[in-house]
């Protein structure tokens, strides 16, 4: 009888877990001894199951080797059917004033940055691409980049 409550409480769980409003999450790692200007990251999500109000989020990994207090990054999306293309640039303010950290952790600082809300229809898929605009050519420190998407 225990055993039986343990998996249906299990089960439970694991299907509650799975409808919540993420549709994307997902990070891609970059080489944290330096990012290269032209390594341009990709994300690829899949035809949309419902037309919606998403909130689009760049996910952010640093540790102490990143030598600045920002990153600034393009993001450049294309919307199929249609080929829609935008393109945003994004500051990603690190740490404050006094020079802590704006993110959480401890040896590696893991950001989130609101890229935008956006309306989107059923079917609609979506390609993005990140890379960093900063004048150094290479960065260190970052570890990966991230993009997450849900419905409102």
């Amino acid at each position: 009888m225990r055993h039986t409550l343990y998996i249906i409480l299990s089960a439970a769980v694991i299907l509650s877990a799975c409808t919540g409003r993420t549709v994307y999450d997902k990070y891609q790692p970059t080489p944290v001894e330096g990012w290269e200007r032209s390594d341009t990251l990709t994300f690829s999500i899949p035809k949309l199951t419902g037309t919606g109000r998403y909130r689009q989020e760049i996910g952010l990994r640093i540790n102490g080797a990143y030598p600045f207090t920002a990153v600034s990054l393009l993001v450049e999306q294309t919307v199929e059917p249609g080929h829609r293309v935008t393109a945003d640039t994004i500051n990603c303010r690190l740490y404050d004033s006094k020079g802590n950290h704006l993110g959480n952790g401890v040896s590696y600082f893991q950001y989130s940055f609101i890229l935008s809300d956006t309306e989107l229809q059923k079917g609609d898929s979506l390609n993005i691409r990140v890379r960093h605009i900063m004048r150094r050519e290479t960065l260190p420190g970052i570890s990966d980049i991230g993009f997450k998407m849900t419905r409102k």
